[in-house]
């Protein structure tokens, strides 16, 4: 059985396990380290590494893929949504491969989550074009044209109304301003309408922790477009960065 390790660096936690990438599943314990504040580089390799050393196992001769909450250009780091910004312009693959002295696959963590639901998840075996957003500390998304992720989608930075989608319909948005679910759908709503008309989809679906609680708000929404719950909800990047990792090793 074919095992790698992927590793998901989000804004506010750093999770990791090892996957049965054939299937999916995890052959190990998820574990998940808190973000060190202020997102820094180094900080945050180091937290990796105290990571994947509590994970344990041969994690030492499995493929490791790694993904990010940036724009992810040949190995670089182009943006930084809710971390440091010493990561723009970072050569961050090489950053990892040398602190953990491998090649490692690096990618953005929406599109990490787009390829788990393609492989293993509710983008499996669909045509056209699917649009996942990941609900979290931010808006993750990514963009799936006949089972393809079309690479580093920023649709929650999209501004409406005079301001970035994610500042408000984040489920940090929701947590910040102690929105009802009621409440806070009325701003998805406004956001996927705006996605329907940007993108004419035909299906949409939403990972991020928040895709558990899909019945309180994914049936309050009014689209023409089908929208689903992610299958592996957080666990998605994981999933999507170590399969990546054996499809594409570096």
């Amino acid at each position: 059985m074919p095992h790698a390790l992927g590793i998901d660096i989000g804004g506010t936690g750093i999770k990791g396990a090892i996957v049965d990438t054939d299937t999916g599943d995890l052959v190990s314990e998820r574990l998940k380290l808190a973000t060190p504040d202020g997102g820094r580089p180094d900080d945050i390799v180091a937290t990796v590494l105290e990571l994947i050393d509590q994970i344990g196992g041969q994690t030492q001769d499995m493929p490791v893929g790694i993904c990010f909450p940036a724009i992810v250009k040949n190995g670089r780091t182009m943006s930084a949504a809710n971390i440091s910004k010493k990561w723009i312009g970072l050569e961050a693959e090489k950053l990892f491969e040398k602190a953990l002295g491998r090649g490692i696959y690096f990618l953005n963590d929406a599109d990490a989550a787009g390829y788990a639901e393609v492989r293993y998840g509710a983008a499996e075996g669909v045509d056209g074009l699917v649009l996942l957003t990941t609900l979290g500390t931010g808006i993750g998304s990514a963009l799936i044209y006949d089972g393809v992720v079309i690479p580093n989608a920023e649709l929650g930075h999209i501004e409406i109304g005079g301001k970035d989608a994610e500042s408000r319909m984040s489920y940090a948005a929701k947590e910040r301003g102690r929105l009802s679910w009621a409440r806070w759908t009325q701003r998805l709503q406004v956001y996927y309408t705006h996605l329907e008309a940007l993108f004419s989809p035909d299906l949409f679906i939403v990972g991020g922790g928040v895709s558990k609680h899909a019945d309180e708000f994914l049936p309050l929404l009014n689209l023409t477009t089908p929208i689903v719950p992610a299958v592996h909800r957080n666990s998605a990047g994981i999933l999507g960065a170590a399969a990546r990792a054996t499809t594409d090793p570096r």
